[in-house]
């Protein structure tokens, strides 16, 4: 009678292991479950070094953004941008040689900024608070359109501003207005590429022309961007917006190659519209829930851009006229069904590590871009009243 005792033994050890196992698994199973809502849902993705986490894409032909959400936000609103101040006089924008100021040490006397260049404005923050200003922002007015050329702050006080800026509206070199005016627009990636990282007037004309499009050129894969079974440039249907359809609009509708002229005429402006409404209804619906702070953009499969910034009420301000950016460079591509995925988005948040530049105003802001491959970020950090990033940008480089 001995053994029964021992095989009873047995058999209850094996169904505490059962059990025990049984518990384990679902154990695992709600701490998964609790990660995925922590990042979320299953669509989401984990938080980055920065407290970023990424939304469910959001697709319109072949435009796709992946919102980003954050962990924990910036309070900006001790900020101006430079539509509104623009709109409510609380900055002045100029050509050099058109702003007069009294000097204080020579019993009345004034000074004169210059003559006018392609290149530089004048800028003067008149405002109470300071006033944030991002690459590819255009001004319109003088003898010519220009757009911002690198991101910076313009402090409180500050003296009148020289301002490096690009022209893009190569045909006309005549005063309108003294002063320039909001335009409520930026350019599209193509053209923000080469002022912001660039730096290159020429190749800044180029993009307006449609001549120079961030193109799958860059062959996909690096840092980010997936281009797997895309058809080749000679296979790929012609863009909505095609250089010879940007031609025809210059003969047409914007004979001084004005930006707005080209990118808002009747022919083009209604397809951009109409992209970016599209879009627009898919991602109000898709972050109804959520503080967006940024976006991730792919165009057909590739990854190639993103815009992130302090808050969300500081990504608010810029969303419109950002979105008809994206909008422009769909457009400005050869449609494509393929479409970015989440861990293509995921690789494009990760920083670059490479050639760092960095340039600072101190008490006033610390500009930094990196450089590592085709990859390029620029991040502009305010340094008062606190230190904060307000806006990241990286883009996957055509060049």
């Amino acid at each position: 009678m001995a053994p029964r005792p021992k095989s009873s033994n047995v058999f209850g050890i094996l169904a505490l292991s059962v059990l025990a196992l049984a518990a384990g698994v679902i154990l695992m199973t709600n701490v998964d479950s609790n990660v995925r809502a922590a990042s979320g849902g299953d669509g989401g993705d984990e938080k980055s070094a920065r407290g970023w986490r990424l939304g469910e894409a959001v697709t319109y032909e072949n435009l796709t953004v992946f919102p980003v959400y954050a962990s924990k936000q910036a309070d900006t609103s001790a900020f101006a941008t430079l539509d509104e101040a623009l709109a409510s006089g609380d900055a002045i924008v100029t050509e050099q040689g058109s702003y007069m100021r009294r000097t204080r040490d020579d019993g009345g006397g004034t000074t004169s900024y210059g003559s006018a260049q392609v290149n530089q404005l004048v800028l003067i923050n008149r405002g109470k608070r300071p006033l944030l200003l991002l690459a590819g922002e255009v001004v319109s007015g003088g003898k010519q359109d220009r757009i911002i050329g690198k991101d910076r702050i313009v402090p409180i006080g500050a003296e009148p501003l020289p301002l490096s800026v690009f022209c893009v509206e190569h045909g006309r070199w005549t005063g309108g207005s003294d002063k320039f005016q909001a335009s409520g627009t930026i350019v599209h990636p193509s053209v923000r590429e080469k002022a912001a990282v660039d730096q290159s007037q020429a190749q800044v004309w180029a993009a307006v022309r449609g001549a120079a499009p961030m193109t799958s050129a860059r062959n996909g894969g690096a840092a980010g961007g997936r281009i797997t079974g895309a058809p080749s440039a000679a296979r790929a249907p012609a863009p909505a917006i095609s250089q010879s359809e940007v031609n025809s609009v210059i003969a047409s509708n914007a004979p001084t190659m004005s930006y707005k002229q080209i990118y808002e005429s009747p022919r083009v402006g209604r397809s951009v519209e109409e992209l970016a409404g599209q879009l627009q209804k898919r991602f109000e619906r898709s972050t109804k829930d959520h503080d967006v702070v940024g976006v991730v953009v792919a165009f057909g499969g590739e990854v190639a851009w993103s815009d992130i910034f302090a808050s969300s009420s500081l990504f608010e301000t810029y969303w419109p006229k950002l979105l008809r950016s994206y909008a422009v460079e769909a457009l400005s591509r050869p449609a494509s069904r393929e479409t970015a995925s989440l861990d293509d988005a995921r690789d494009f948040l990760r920083p670059a590590s490479g050639h760092v530049r960095e340039e600072t105003e101190p008490g006033v802001y610390r500009w930094l871009e990196r450089t590592e491959g085709p990859a390029a970020e620029i991040e502009i950090e305010a340094l008062e009243p606190k230190p904060v990033t307000l806006h990241w940008l990286k883009v996957l480089r055509a060049s």
